[in-house]
């Protein structure tokens, strides 16, 4: 009697799973998946009085473009280059392809660089800290060099490597001919693939600032006349004069002229001002410092880490019960016309219970924002967990132990 009695249960069961589904006012997996939106006008290049020929004004971490000027024209970018070369040997540091505390040995190739150097000997050795040291802070043409071998065995394949990342990265203006950045035919790139390498450099791998924010530094040179000492001086002299500078790269060449990628951080906005051409060091300072000024005046950013916890859902016909759910990353929103962004608000769109199957990862619902009123954007909230359907038999085992001792 007890088992005719649990199989007509178990059949009731499967019976209604597979011909009555429930029915939801919300349909999962249609939300979309924004998490970055702005309000952001481009400013006229006339309204900044930006001297120099080519410009970029970036939020760094939503890569929003906030002022622009002949930003996408190509032109020799000097040193600046070196923000790739120590993107990749950041890259190989987070591999484990190398270490801070590695010993790099100096060729004869990458001691004969001419241009800014820290005066390298062949067969000199140096570890990758002090090789970063003078790249970021002397701007050292022979530490770059003997980096690039160390990682790719010549040069050339080094830069085969640059402009492989740099296609990664959308810089579609820019061709790499040398690691350094030293005059050559064909070696450009543009203010906007400045600022999209900078931001990955920044955002990725925010250790460089402890580089390139060092103003002097001695290195020890110790080869076979003997040891010496030998004084690092930052090439960028906004670390010294503007408050809120946290690096990034300096370039001149008589083809380039003064170029800067000029990094700030201010009340935890990192904004990235690129200038190109400048005719003087003067007038490259003055062109970031009102960028960075422009910037931190004019943007707000809200920022939305969810430390609110979502409760599980309900499970109908799951072999679980419930499912968690999570958001699927951070909101910001971004604007440049002052905006008080303090009355932005956050709606919660969820289904009372979701019908199994669902798939980690899938989209359960939204968060959606709204400023004033108006949405501004959403983020996705997604399952943490699979739960599968469940099955005849699965009721029917189920069923087995209401009446199994």
């Amino acid at each position: 009697m007890k088992f005719v009695v649990s199989f007509l249960l178990s059949l009731n069961l499967f019976m209604q799973s597979t011909l009555f589904p429930v029915s939801s006012c919300f349909t999962p997996g249609t939300a979309d998946s924004i998490s970055f939106s702005s309000n952001t006008e481009t400013v006229p290049a006339a309204d900044l009085n930006i001297s120099a020929p080519s410009a970029i004004l970036m939020e760094a971490s939503t890569g929003a473009i906030i002022y622009e000027k002949n930003s996408h024209e190509s032109r020799h970018p000097a040193s600046v280059t070196k923000i790739m070369t120590l993107l990749l040997i950041f890259d190989a540091l987070s591999s484990k392809q190398i270490s801070f505390d590695d010993t790099v040995t100096v060729s004869e190739h990458a001691a004969s660089m001419g241009g800014s150097q820290v005066f390298l000997e062949p067969g000199e050795t140096q570890t990758v800290d002090t090789m970063i040291k003078c790249i970021s802070v002397a701007s050292a043409n022979d530490a770059c060099v003997a980096m690039a071998e160390h990682i790719a065995g010549s040069e050339s394949e080094f830069v085969r490597m640059m402009n492989e990342r740099a296609k990664g990265l959308g810089m579609n203006d820019t061709t790499f001919i040398n690691c350094c950045g030293l005059d050559a035919d064909g070696h450009m790139t543009s203010a906007n693939d400045i600022a999209l390498m900078s931001r990955e450099l920044i955002t990725k791998y925010p250790k460089i600032h402890d580089y390139c924010t060092i103003w002097m530094e001695n290195i020890t040179h110790t080869t076979a006349k003997g040891s010496s000492e030998f004084g690092l001086t930052n090439t960028n002299k906004l670390i010294k004069h503007y408050q809120y500078a946290t690096g990034l790269k300096t370039g001149f060449t008589n083809t380039a002229m003064y170029c800067i990628s000029a990094t700030a951080k201010k009340d935890g906005m990192e904004l990235i001002a690129v200038i190109m051409g400048a005719p003087d060091i003067k007038s490259r300072s003055a062109d970031a410092t009102s960028l960075l000024n422009y910037g931190f005046g004019k943007c707000r950013i809200y920022c939305d880490n969810h430390e609110d916890k979502l409760d599980a859902l309900p499970v109908e016909k799951g072999l679980a019960d419930s499912v968690g759910i999570i958001y699927q990353r951070p909101f910001q929103y971004m604007t440049t016309d002052g905006s008080d962004l303090s009355g932005i608000t956050k709606s919660i769109e969820l289904p009372e219970s979701v019908t199994a199957p669902v798939k980690k990862g899938g989209t359960a619902g939204k968060a959606v924002y709204f400023l004033n009123g108006t949405p501004i954007g959403s983020v996705s909230i997604v399952y943490t967990d699979t739960v599968n359907a469940a099955e005849y038999k699965d009721y029917f085992c189920r069923t087995l132990l209401y009446f199994v001792p």
